[in-house]
């Protein structure tokens, strides 16, 4: 989780271009889909949904940052194209709590016009729990949904229906317009005996598929993996041998918002008498959110604070925390590291990896695991055991969704764009025309009729809107390639003071270095660096009258730029400072 903030900048925009033209070979009612962010990644979700002067948004998600991104907090979608429609908003759907879904609602809640957010009780709750850490902008108007719930938001006649994920309270949604039929299923998978929620309506999904559905858009994530996705009654048989065979203090590390897992996580403690201690910022709120509107069942004195550890024996203590991902201040990197305040790794501990690795991240959780396995007793993950199911749907329950909704046309969705190809091969092999699989990236606009689906050939802008602390967007890729070199090759500052009548130099040309070379062992790269100065400023000044100092900046980076790489082969970020005497 990202620091609090008191106030949230701007996202600067400009004028986006015209996209409203109709393809000349449409005929009759048109309908258009816009994927601002999650057809080529699996997060920052953000679909548009627009028919005539109507527009709907389903979800407004957030996506964590690349290894070579360093300083950024986050990333969010681009608006350019919705802030001058933003009167034609008729409302944003939230299908889930996952950040990855409700994490750009700060940001982006202003720029649209604050519209309304249909959404079910603890997605609700999640949202305005968020938004507690962003003051200053737009309250949120959340109103509650649920299947039963029949809304018209202007053209669109819009009904929800239940799936299965890994957070309560997660839906799908059926947008009915003069077009046709969309049916849009958000992060989901069939979990036929499901922990702490019902199984997906598969009747609902039959009734829905009668209805001449125009359009599929479907969850790619489990793509790439053929069969089922275990449940999670399966989950909790194997957490439970876990429990009988640990013989000093658990530590379990999860996701934030798998509520499920942690709600199977409590069970287990109550059934074996250990005292559970929650840690990570995003855990408490998460599950204070939950607890509060019934999604987590938990007897009175289960849950402990710090302040009971002392007096509670190690066998009898569960830590339930974040940092899975192998996130440097997660908690659990944190107590494997010693860097906690008051929980340190001990040889007794047995550590759960209760979650899959999200891709990108294989690397941190390598470097947490060897550092677990000096240290601890026993760890289990996902390799080893059957202790994490995914929320997301795998091959025969993909193929399973599109022959119950029956869909004429078809666009994958959440995923990298691999995983949307493999779920349109999976399309067609389920019975959709290959000419009527569409796959859309980020920012691509697609039009269809009852007729035919392509892609209009206009783009809305997708560049990325990076957020790095108050500021949003404000960052862009040349100051993310600087921070890129200052990382790689450090930084090599130069101080000279200049005679501004004379053009020599006074005195010794200071020299500061970081992530470069270091001083005290470098003194003769150093005085021939100096020579260089004076040489290039007095050579360059000479010939100048009045002397150009931003000329004379730029001599002086190129030269000495060339000095270092020659000597050194790495590329220094070389900042010349020049004092006009």
């Amino acid at each position: 989780m990202t620091p609090q903030r008191q106030s949230v900048g701007r996202i600067k925009t400009r004028t986006a271009p015209a996209l409203n033209e109709m393809p000349k070979q449409a005929e009759g009612p048109v309908l258009k889909f816009l994927p601002l962010g999650g057809c080529g990644e699996v997060t920052r979700s953000c679909y548009v949904y627009e028919y005539k002067d109507d527009i709907v948004i389903v979800d407004m998600g957030l996506q964590f940052p690349e290894e070579d991104m360093p300083g950024i907090d986050y990333i969010i979608p681009n608006v350019e194209y919705l802030i001058p429609k933003r009167k034609n908003i008729r409302g944003v759907i939230v299908t889930h709590g996952h950040l990855d879904h409700i994490g750009a609602i700060p940001h982006l809640l202003e720029p649209l016009g604050n519209p309304v957010i249909y959404t079910k009780p603890l997605t609700r709750g999640m949202i305005l729990k968020r938004q507690e850490d962003f003051r200053g902008t737009p309250h949120p108007k959340v109103e509650l949904v649920d299947e039963n719930t029949k809304l018209k938001l202007g053209c669109f006649d819009v009904e929800f229906f239940h799936v299965n994920h890994n957070i309560p309270d997660s839906m799908g949604v059926v947008l009915r317009s003069p077009a046709g039929t969309v049916v849009h299923t958000g992060d989901w998978k069939f979990d036929h005996t499901p922990v702490n929620e019902r199984p997906a309506d598969v009747e609902r999904l039959k009734q829905i598929g009668k209805d001449n559905v125009l359009l599929l858009v479907a969850d790619s994530t489990g793509s790439q993996s053929p069969g089922k996705t275990i449940s999670e009654s399966e989950i909790q048989k194997n957490l439970d041998e876990i429990f009988t065979k640990a013989k000093g203090r658990i530590i379990a590390a999860t996701f934030s918002s798998l509520l499920t897992r942690v709600q199977q996580l409590i069970w287990l403690a109550e059934k074996y008498d250990r005292k559970v201690l929650i840690e990570g910022t995003s855990m408490k709120q998460n599950v204070q959110v939950a607890q509060e509107l019934g999604y987590l069942k938990i007897k009175k004195g289960t849950v402990i604070g710090r302040e009971d550890l002392a007096h509670t024996p190690k066998e009898k203590i569960i830590v339930v925390c974040t940092g899975a991902q192998g996130e440097d201040r997660a908690a659990l990197m944190r107590i494997a590291n010693g860097e906690h305040k008051y929980l340190h790794l001990e040889n007794t501990d047995s550590v759960i990896f209760s979650s899959s690795v999200v891709p990108g991240n294989e690397a941190s959780v390598q470097r947490l695991k060897d550092i677990l396995y000096k240290k601890a007793e026993k760890i289990f993950h996902s390799e080893s055991m059957d202790i994490h199911a995914s929320g997301h749907a795998k091959g025969d329950d993909l193929k399973e969704m599109i022959q119950l909704i029956k869909p004429k046309y078809f666009i994958p969705m959440h995923g990298n764009y691999f995983m949307l190809k493999l779920h349109s091969d999976l399309a067609i092999d389920a019975g959709i025309k290959k000419e009527n699989a569409v796959i859309a990236e980020d920012g691509e606009i697609i039009v269809m009729d009852k007729n035919a689906i392509r892609k209009s050939g206009q783009k809305a802008p997708v560049n990325l809107i990076m957020v790095d602390g108050l500021g949003v967007g404000d960052v862009k890729e040349v100051v993310l390639r600087d921070r890129q070199m200052l990382a790689e090759d450090g930084i090599f500052v130069i101080i000279s003071v200049v005679d501004s009548e004379t053009g020599k130099v006074k005195g010794s040309p200071d020299i500061i270095s970081r992530g470069f070379v270091y001083l005290r062992e470098s003194r003769d790269l150093l005085s021939q660096a100096r020579h260089l100065i004076r040489k290039v400023i007095e050579e360059s000044t000479s010939q100048m009258h009045p002397i150009n100092w931003t000329f004379l900046k730029d001599e002086l980076r190129e030269e000495l730029g060339k000095f270092l790489f020659r000597k050194t082969e790495r590329r220094p970020m070389v900042l010349p400072v020049i004092i006009e005497v």
